[in-house]
């Protein structure tokens, strides 16, 4: 079994905002596959969409970002998931808006989401998935940029981005971290076009 998360902040203020990116793969996840949002079993902060055709659970903790490791870990427990079944789904401001990154294991790299997480399994093994949301002007402070809404000209990248990371999830369900490293960490993961 496999447990995809995806990271944002609960409440209508954050829908949109590019801290909240993690939310929308798992929402798209859910749409594709006809998942019914359910809240978490044993009061654990979190709604789950049980995906049982590929015996995977999708994840959208109720906690604020910075606190969303615990719930998560909870469901790893519940459902008996090795914390290499795992997959978190994140913002990443240092990327480029719409490219994705990829990774079995690692450090929290100043995400307060993979900090929680990593205090909460005691570990960074686990794999993850960086989606770029673009730093902007370097003078801003970093928490009103990730928690502000995409400008109209980002919603077009950034609506692709969300749909190639539901792809990527998709594939980890399927083949784990591997090949989506392989397909997605190119500079340019995008599909070329019938007749490009």
């Amino acid at each position: 079994m496999k447990l995809v998360v995806g990271l944002g902040n609960p409440g209508r203020q954050y829908a949109g905002t590019r801290h909240n990116v993690g939310f929308e793969v798992a929402d798209t996840l859910a749409a594709r596959h006809r998942l019914e949002w359910e809240a978490a079993p044993r009061g654990i902060e979190a709604l789950v969409g049980r995906w049982r055709e590929k015996d995977a659970v999708i994840v959208k903790p109720l906690t604020f970002m910075n606190r969303s490791g615990p719930a998560a870990v909870a469901l790893l427990q519940f459902f008996k998931i090795d914390a290499g079944d795992l997959f978190v789904i994140v913002d990443e401001a240092q990327l480029e808006l719409g490219r994705l990154r990829a990774r079995a294991a690692g450090s929290a790299g100043g995400h307060n989401g993979l900090k929680s997480m990593i205090e909460a399994l005691g570990m960074g093994e686990f794999a993850r998935l960086r989606i770029g949301v673009g730093r902007g002007d370097a003078r801003r402070d970093l928490a009103d940029h990730v928690l502000a809404k995409f400008e109209p000209p980002e919603r077009l990248a950034v609506a692709e981005a969300i749909g190639r990371a539901a792809d990527a999830a998709e594939m980890f369900v399927a083949e784990g971290i591997q090949p989506v490293m392989n397909t997605f960490n190119r500079k340019d993961d995008r599909k070329p076009e019938d007749g490009d």
